[in-house]
């Protein structure tokens, strides 16, 4: 079978707009999360996310598109414009129909149902948008870009919380493979308003720690929760042959995926997820020692964090890869989180850095995990490891290889 390789990124996180942008930020360990903006905040436990500053939809959207869309997919087509443009795919670069779209989604258009939602109990029916019917949906990313880049092959959406994000990417590599030559994939979400803040808060795990430095501290010992983040990146996944032949620059191929399922406490252990990683691997024909660096789903809570070092311990030894948590630095975005820790995994097999894991200390003593601090760490990129847990069990890892 062909393989399914990424020749182009768009992200949009609280760090950076624009690849390089984040990119630059994350090296340097320069953060997204603040109080939040968007919404008075004070009356609520945790007041702190990952929000995104100096995005301006007018810039890149319509007039007529603005009022029918949510900031999620606002900020999914800008992801997705910035992505095909890095990838150098021109209009009339492949037929509409030889083009998909997959994204991940786990909320959906929170602050556009509560301003619709607002309007109806104040002001009666005859006030709601007629774009309320589908501007909330959590299938609404995939069809909005579909239409802005007349992509009429395999499209679709997949709901599993932070997981999801690399479940959209693996759908993206099963079509390629079926034939498909591009696929654009990734998620993209935004929930800061107080109709979605009530649903982050009611899912457990956040921190209400008012120290935008030390809120969000994965694998320490004394982690207090998860700070929300909103935003995400748009990958384009294309057929390696195909992108060779148009000379597009590649940066790494889709090498492997696995996914399972936890029947188990929602943040607590995960037997399954180290059964997702030796999967993922057997996928790749990787062995473990090809393993340069995992990219971690660091969920900041105690339990969780524990069985997912214990996880990586068992496949890898103890200390036995560099893992690094970069979303310490944005929140965690649900189905956004994913891709952009894919798309900053390729950035690392680019450049040869691991990004550093913010706000950590110490790493509690019994995890047995070799957590990149402080600094960023060279390497000699081969090949990369990204794992994603969602709420209620799901996991996927997703192997990440350089080619030349």
């Amino acid at each position: 079978m062909t393989a399914a390789v990424v020749t182009g990124l768009g992200v949009a996180a609280p760090n950076g707009l624009g690849v390089e942008k984040y990119w630059t930020a994350t090296l340097a360990g320069t953060s997204g999360i603040r109080p939040v903006r968007r919404f008075d905040a004070s009356g609520y436990a945790a007041r702190l996310a990952g929000e995104i500053d100096g995005f301006a939809p007018e810039e890149h959207l319509s007039s007529r598109m603005i009022p029918q869309t949510d900031r999620m997919t606002q900020l999914a087509l800008a992801a997705s414009d910035w992505a095909l443009a890095d990838a150098g795919v021109e209009p009339g670069s492949y037929a509409t129909d030889e083009m998909g779209v997959s994204t991940a989604a786990g909320a959906g258009g929170f602050e556009y149902g509560q301003r619709e939602l607002t309007a109806l109990w104040h002001e009666g029916p005859e006030h709601v948008s007629v774009y309320m019917s589908f501007a909330w949906f959590y299938a609404v990313n995939s069809g909005q870009i579909s239409i802005r880049h007349g992509m009429r092959g395999p499209s679709g959406v997949f709901v599993g919380d932070q997981a999801g994000g690399l479940d959209a990417l693996a759908q993206a590599r099963r079509s390629v493979r079926r034939g498909v030559p591009l696929v654009l994939s990734g998620g993209m979400e935004s929930a800061l308003s107080p109709y979605g803040w009530v649903a982050r808060l009611a899912g457990g795990g956040v921190s209400e720690s008012h120290d935008p430095a030390r809120a969000y501290r994965p694998f320490e010992a004394d982690a207090s929760g998860h700070v929300p983040g909103e935003g995400g990146a748009i990958l384009v996944v294309e057929d390696a042959a195909r992108a060779r032949a148009r000379g597009a620059r590649v940066y790494g191929e889709v090498a492997g995926y696995a996914t399972t399922f936890d029947a188990a406490p929602r943040h607590g252990g995960a037997p399954g997820l180290r059964r997702a990683v030796e999967a993922a691997l057997a996928d790749a024909a990787t062995d473990p020692s090809d393993i340069g660096v995992v990219f971690a789903d660091g969920s900041g809570s105690v339990a969780a964090d524990r069985a997912e070092a214990e996880a990586i311990a068992a496949v890898f030894g103890p200390g036995g890869v560099p893992v690094t948590v970069p979303k310490a630095l944005t929140g965690r975005m649900n189905s956004g989180a994913a891709p952009v820790d894919t798309a900053c995994a390729l950035l690392s097999l680019r450049d040869g850095l691991i990004p550093p894991t913010a706000g950590v200390r110490a790493v509690a003593p019994d995890y047995e995990i070799d957590l990149v601090t402080g600094t960023p760490r060279s390497w000699y990129p081969g090949a990369a490891l990204v794992l994603a847990r969602g709420a209620g069990g799901f996991n996927a890892a997703v192997v990440l290889r350089r080619i030349a």
